[in-house]
């Protein structure tokens, strides 16, 4: 497996898993809440201009993607992180999806190592992101790799029904 930065040719694919992977929730129990608009077309097309989007390959088919950006999307000062930083000194993992084909194969935590590696060859001095409460398959997996829950916060989203996130960092 490898996990590499998006350009225009894989769009396709990541749009595609993405869809596949809401069908799949839509099926079973959509633990982050997702929707047609999130993670969306257009937003993939926008990470993938700004360099912000990966997608994990497994013998050349997707069976991953991710935005790993220095946006956090939202009011990240609300929380109580356990070190002070500013915007640009950590790294913020977005809209981590393992394509339902390649679930229990070991891609969501090759996707999380490599986020990790990624992190500290780049210089970030920690990981953050943002879970929505409930979502037990995510927050067993990134307190699986080493991240902390540091508490829950209204990051000012806007979005009715998710008032609020839980919230998690791996400090670097």
């Amino acid at each position: 497996m490898e996990l590499i930065r998006c350009d225009a040719e894989h769009i396709p694919a990541v749009i595609a898993l993405y869809h596949k992977t809401l069908a799949y929730l839509e099926q079973t129990v959509n633990y982050p809440k997702w929707n047609t608009e999130h993670p969306g077309d257009s937003g993939v097309v926008d990470a993938v201009g700004r360099g912000e989007q990966f997608i994990c390959l497994d013998n050349g088919a997707a069976a991953g993607t991710a935005v790993l950006s220095t946006d956090p999307e939202g009011y990240y000062e609300a929380a109580r992180w356990s070190v002070d930083l500013a915007r640009g000194e950590y790294l913020v993992i977005h809209a981590l999806a393992v394509d339902p084909d390649h679930m229990n194969r070991g891609v969501g935590g090759f996707m999380v190592d490599r986020c990790i590696a990624l992190a500290r060859d780049m210089g970030f001095k920690a990981i953050r992101l943002d879970v929505v409460p409930g979502n037990i398959p995510a927050e067993r997996l990134y307190e699986k790799k080493g991240f902390s829950y540091v508490g829950t916060a209204d990051l000012q989203r806007n979005i009715d029904c998710i008032p609020v996130f839980d919230l998690f960092e791996l400090n670097l």
